[in-house]
C-alpha cells in the first residue's frame, strides 16, 4: 500500500516541475520575512525572479547549524509567531540549541510524511504501536505519534525509560510496531533476556530506527532478537523531523519526501555539487515550510542519492544510509576515522555484542585510540578464564581495525553489560584531547 500514490509515484517530469514551483514560491517568501536570507540574497546580486527552475537551486546560498546558533532563538523564523503552534529544539551538546517553530500547515505536512513512512512500512489501522523515541523538545516523539494516529493505528505513548514496564506491555498488549533508536532496541533485546521474555512471546514485526547511525549488522542483530522488521527512519528537527525520508519493503535506500524537501549531495569541502551514486554531504531544501524554511541546509550527514527506480513503486529519490557525518569524523595522527568504520569491523566478528566505545587522548604529543569492546555472553564465559585467549582475540580485532583505519588502536575487551547503556542516542566516542 502507498499512503499517497500522487506524489510517491509521480513522474520526474512532474516532480522537477513541482520543485520548481515550490522553490520559487519560498525564495520569495524568506526573502520577505527573513531579514538573513534578504542580506544574504542581495549579498549575491539574486533576487527571487532569478529563481526559475529547481535548477536554480545551485545559486542559493547555504544555511549551517551555525547560523540558526547565531540567529537564536527566533532569526530564521519566517511565520509571525501568532502562527506558531509549535515549538521543538535541537538536543545540541554545545551553543545554543536550534528552536524550530511549525504553523499548522507543517505539522500536517509533518504527519502526512510520516504516514507516508509508516505506510511503507507495512503498518495498518489494526496495529498497536509503542513510539519509544522521547516525547518534548525532541521531534522524535511527537512526530512519529502524530504519524501512527494518522494512519488509524493505536499508538502506546511508552517514550524512554522504564523498560521492564514497557516489555511487559509490548508482551500483554501484543503490541506489534515500536519506534525508537535502534540502540535502544538492542537495550530491550537485553532486557527481554533477563527478564526471560523470549521473542516467541511478543507480536512485534515492524520497526521504525532512526535518530543516530546503524549498520546492516545491527539491523540484522535487531531483527533476529526481536523477531521483527527493521527499517530506517530518517530526520532532523532544523527540516521537519522523522519521515524526512523512510525506507520501504524493499530496504534498499530511504525514500525522500522529495516534494516538501529538495535534496543535494555536495563535497563538504568544495561544495561542490556530486551527481548520484557519490558519496558527500547531504543538503536539504524545505520548499513548503511555512515557520522555519530553510534554503540548502548543510546536514552534515554523509550519504548518497541511489540511481534508478525502486520496485516497490515510488518513484521519489532514494538515499543510502548514512555513513557518518562530516562534522564527527574524528582526525587521529592525520588519519580521518568515523566511528561506522570501527562498527562494521565490531559487528563482522561474533565474538562481539554490538556496543563500542572509542576513546580518543592526546599523550606526549601523539594521538592514541583506545576502542572498547563488550563481548557476547557467551564467548565471554568461555574466554573468562584463558588471559591467553583474551590477548590473542584482541590483537585480532586490533590488526582487523588497523586494515580498515589504516592507524594502530589499543583495543579493550569488555565484560557483557558494562559500557554504559543509554535509551536515547548513544554515546560512541569521548575524545580528551584539548583541541
Amino acid at each position: 500500500m502507498i499512503w499517497n500514490p500522487n506524489k510517491e509515484r509521480m513522474s520526474r517530469d512532474e516532480m522537477s516541475e513541482l520543485q520548481g514551483r515550490r522553490l520559487r514560491k519560498v525564495v520569495e517568501y524568506v526573502y520577505h520575512h527573513v531579514p538573513f536570507y534578504r542580506n544574504k540574497l542581495q549579498a549575491m546580486d539574486l533576487t527571487p525572479e532569478d529563481i526559475r527552475t529547481i535548477e536554480d537551486i545551485k545559486r542559493l546560498p547555504f544555511t549551517t547549524k551555525q547560523d540558526l546558533r547565531d540567529n537564536y532563538p527566533f532569526g530564521l523564523q519566517a511565520a509571525p509567531q501568532s502562527e506558531i503552534i509549535r515549538i521543538h529544539a535541537s538536543s545540541g551538546t554545545t551553543g545554543n540549541p536550534t528552536i524550530v517553530g511549525y504553523t499548522q500547515k507543517d505539522i500536517g505536512i509533518w504527519k502526512e510524511c510520516m504516514a507516508r513512512s509508516l505506510t511503507a512500512y507495512g503498518v495498518r489501522r489494526s496495529d498497536i504501536f509503542s513510539v519509544s523515541y522521547g516525547y518534548g523538545l525532541f521531534t522524535g516523539g511527537l512526530g512519529a505519534h502524530n504519524g501512527v494516529e494518522t494512519v488509524g493505528a493505536s499508538v502506546v505513548p511508552a517514550s524512554t525509560g522504564n523498560t521492564e514496564k514497557h516489555l511487559k506491555l509490548i508482551r500483554d498488549l501484543g503490541i506489534t510496531g515500536i519506534a525508537c533508536t535502534p540502540s535502544y532496541a538492542l537495550y530491550l533485546a537485553e532486557t527481554m533476556d533477563k527478564m526471560g521474555i523470549t521473542k516467541d512471546q511478543i507480536k512485534l514485526r515492524v520497526g521504525a530506527f532512526g535518530a543516530e547511525p546503524w549498520t546492516e549488522h545491527m539491523r540484522t542483530e535487531i531483527q533476529d532478537r526481536l523477531g521483527l522488521k527493521a527499517y530506517n527512519l530518517y530526520g532532523l528537527s532544523e527540516i521537519m523531523g522523522p519521515s524526512v525520508s523512510y525506507e520501504c519493503q524493499q530496504q534498499h535506500g530511504s525514500h525522500i519526501c522529495e516534494d516538501h524537501f529538495y535534496p543535494e549531495i555536495i563535497n563538504p569541502i568544495t561544495h561542490e555539487s556530486l551527481p548520484a551514486g557519490e558519496t558527500g554531504e547531504l543538503v536539504f531544501t524545505t520548499l513548503t515550510k511555512e515557520g522555519m524554511p530553510l534554503l540548502r541546509y548543510r546536514t552534515r550527514d554523509l550519504c548518497a542519492l541511489l540511481p534508478g527506480v525502486c520496485e516497490c513503486g515510488r518513484t521519489s529519490v532514494r538515499m543510502s544510509r548514512i555513513e557518518g557525518r562530516s562534522d564527527d569524523m574524528l582526525i587521529i595522527r592525520g588519519i580521518n576515522v568515523f566511528p561506522s568504520q570501527v562498527e562494521s569491523v565490531v559487528l563482522s566478528m561474533e565474538e562481539f555484542a554490538p556496543r563500542y566505545l572509542l576513546i580518543v587522548d592526546r599523550i606526549n604529543n601523539l594521538d592514541t585510540l583506545q576502542v572498547q569492546v563488550e563481548m557476547r555472553q557467551e564467548h565471554f564465559t568461555s574466554l573468562f578464564d584463558t588471559p591467553a585467549a583474551i590477548d590473542a582475540l584482541e590483537k585480532k580485532l586490533a590488526a582487523k581495525l588497523k586494515s580498515v583505519l589504516s592507524i594502530s588502536a589499543k583495543v579493550m575487551l569488555k565484560a557483557p553489560g558494562t559500557i554504559e547503556r543509554s535509551q536515547g542516542k548513544s554515546v560512541r566516542v569521548i575524545d580528551k584531547r584539548k583541541l
